[in-house]
Parts: C-alpha cells; structure tokens; sequence
C-alpha cells in the first residue's frame, strides 16, 4: 500500500509542474529530440522523380512494374532519467533543497515524455547504483517513477556519477534521451560521461545553492560533509579561507566545463534560490533554433 502522504506529494508535484508541460513543452519536447530514424511504413507504385534507391526489387520482380518503399519517421523514443540522490541533494538554503528541484525538474522531463507517447525510465544512484525502473509508457508508470524519486531511502551517501552511466551502458543498449540530473559535488566521471555522450542524446542538469559558489563571512561555523559525515570547524571570517574555499570551487566548476566540451554534452544550469523554468525553456528553445 502507498502511504497517502506519498500520493498528495506526487499529485502536488504533478499539479505544479502541469502548466509547464502543456504549455511550454508540448511542441518543443516533440520537436527537439529525434526518434530512433526511419521506419518501413508500405509500397507505392513508382511514378518518374521518385529516388529509384528506394526501389523495392522484391515486390518490383513479384508484380513486373517498379514500386518503391515509402518510410515514417520512427517517433517513438525512451527517456532515462539519471537522478543523483546521494547525501549533497539534502542541501539548501533559499527555502528548496537541490534534491527537492531534481525531483520537480524530473516530474516535468517525465510528463513531458510521456504526453508525447515516450517511454520513460529512471535509475537512482549514489555511489552505487539503487534502483533501476525500466522504461514504459503511461501515466501510471510517470508517477510510479516520480514517487520513487520522492521517497526512496537510499543505503548510501556517496556521490559516483560513473557507476551510473557504467549501469546506463549495460541496461539501454538503443539510443535513448538521457538527463543526467545532479550537483556534480564529485569527480572521476569524466570518461563514462563521454562514452555516454556518444551513445545517447545525453543532457547533464546541473543543480546548485547559491552558498556552495561563495563561503558567507559568519565567523566560526561547525560544518560537515554529508557524504562522509566529516565535520570541522571552520573560521568563515578568514579572507585566507573565503578565497581557499572560492578556489576550489573554481577548479570543480572548469573540470565540468571541460567534461562538457570533450563529451560534446549540453547542460543546463540551475540554482535552489532561482525558478527552474526559465532556464528549461531557454534550453529547449536553443535547441530547437540549432535544428
């Protein structure tokens, strides 16, 4: 039985995010992302202009006149949603955690997929990979993933970015849309994002907290890594730290960057103190205009 707290939280995350998909994502959903090419759809009698490549010989010999295969566009595609839900996602101080954005920015890739007859699947991960939902199709199955995505308690706390896309490769074998959603607070994914990348139509969302780019001059702060549960005390009023601290954060910042441009992988860019709309929808309308 689903708990019924459970079931307002995702009815809640579906009125929200509604709006955004019909209105906004109902054509350019469609026309951004590409099917899987071309399938066969029937014959027709050759008439003079028709490319004689699509002659085919078969029913040509069977019947003593040229006729020629006709094909549709294969529309149908399969959606992965990646979603990091390791320790970092428990993190916010406008109001909204990052995790509490990854699951409404999910909700809206999902519905969107599934108003177009897509098939959507997701996989969970920290530093291991803990649950996997194949892909089907429906409103039912949408918010079975969105209710997972909510209320899944993870074993781990860790981030490995890797160990999912590694899981990716061995599940989803055809070219599918994949939204790697996650703060990016890790490192070493870099060659799994680009085999990734050649594989599928890959998008990395990056989500963020406006005090994770710069450390506030609060004086004395016991802070903690959630990952690894490490606590220190840190002096925030020491320029030294404040600028040690922006360092790092600069580093981790152009190592995304430069994952994004070997891997030829577009993201979009997000933050817990901003709406998550806009830069969606400047996303998705770049793209189409690139088409």
């Amino acid at each position: 039985m689903i708990p019924r707290e459970v079931l307002r939280q995702v009815r809640r995350i579906e009125i929200r995010t509604r709006r955004l998909v019909n209105d906004v994502f109902g054509g350019e959903y469609h026309s951004v992302f590409k099917g899987r090419g071309m399938e066969f759809a029937e014959v027709r009698e050759y008439v003079p202009g028709d490319d004689i490549r699509a002659i085919d010989w078969n029913v040509t010999a069977r019947f003593g006149q040229p006729f020629i295969k006709i094909f549709a566009e294969e529309r149908e595609l399969t959606v992965i949603l990646l979603v990091d839900i390791s320790a970092s996602g428990d993190f916010g101080t406008r109001g909204r955690l990052k995790a509490d954005m990854a699951a409404e920015v999910a909700a809206v890739l999902a519905f969107s997929a599934v108003s177009n007859n897509d098939k959507v699947g997701l996989i969970l991960f920290t530093d291991d990979v803990e649950q996997f939902v194949p892909p089907r199709k429906g409103k039912r199955h949408v918010l079975r993933v969105i209710r997972e995505i909510l209320y899944f308690k993870p074993r781990r706390r860790g981030t490995r970015i890797s160990a999912a896309l590694e899981h990716l490769a061995r599940v989803q074998k055809r070219k599918a849309v994949v939204f790697l959603i996650s703060d990016f607070e890790t490192e070493g994914y870099e060659r799994a994002f680009k085999l990734a990348g050649r594989r599928h139509d890959l998008v990395a969302i990056r989500i963020g907290d406006p005090h994770e780019r710069a450390l506030p001059n609060v004086g004395l702060v016991m802070m903690e890594d959630p990952e690894t549960g490490r606590r220190q005390l840190v002096d925030t009023s020491a320029r030294r730290v404040r600028a040690r601290f922006a360092e790092r954060r600069a580093e981790r910042d152009a190592a995304f960057r430069q994952a994004l441009k070997e891997s030829q992988v577009e993201a979009i860019e997000l933050t817990t103190n901003e709406p998550y709309a806009r830069p969606l929808i400047q996303f998705f309308s770049g793209r189409e205009k690139k088409r």
